[in-house]
């Protein structure tokens, strides 16, 4: 058991640090896992005023060994974590998509397939199938768009 406590106070810890300029640079690492990137860059890449304001960042980072620094000098991603936000994203590729996209695709789909598919007579049973199915709809649209316009940048 003392294990599981250690995992869970580190998720702690991170996710009470992953915030603000530090989520932004974490971020961007998460969008390009694979690739190392040097202070300048992260610096041009997300207008930061200076390197030393990104080098706090990923300092930041390294202390809570999401990130790891080479022998040139360049950081990558060592660490994925699902704290705070970014439970709400997937990865797909380089995109980090809200995870409720993809229900709200599929209940559009299914409700467009519905009207278009099956006749409509009016009767109560299509009426609340079309409730249902566009209440469901606009509830999952509403979330995905919410949660986007709640990611870092």
């Amino acid at each position: 058991m003392p294990p599981e406590r250690s995992i869970d106070l580190d998720l702690k810890v991170i996710e009470s640090e992953l915030k603000g300029k530090t989520l932004l640079v974490y971020w961007h690492l998460l969008s390009s896992p694979s690739a190392p990137i040097s202070v300048r860059g992260l610096q041009r890449s997300l207008n930061f005023s200076s390197p030393s304001v990104v080098l706090y960042h990923l300092d930041k980072l390294h202390d809570l060994g999401l990130v790891q620094k080479d022998a040139l000098g360049q950081y990558c991603l060592t660490e994925k974590v699902k704290v705070g936000l970014l439970r709400f994203f997937v990865r797909l590729g380089r995109f980090l998509l809200p995870r409720y996209l993809f229900y709200a695709v599929f209940f559009t789909t299914m409700l467009i397939l519905y009207i278009g598919i099956y006749p409509q007579t009016g009767s109560i049973h299509n009426i609340i199938a079309i409730i249902f199915g566009g209440a469901a709809t606009f509830v999952l649209w509403y979330e995905t768009i919410r949660i986007w316009l709640q990611k870092p940048f």
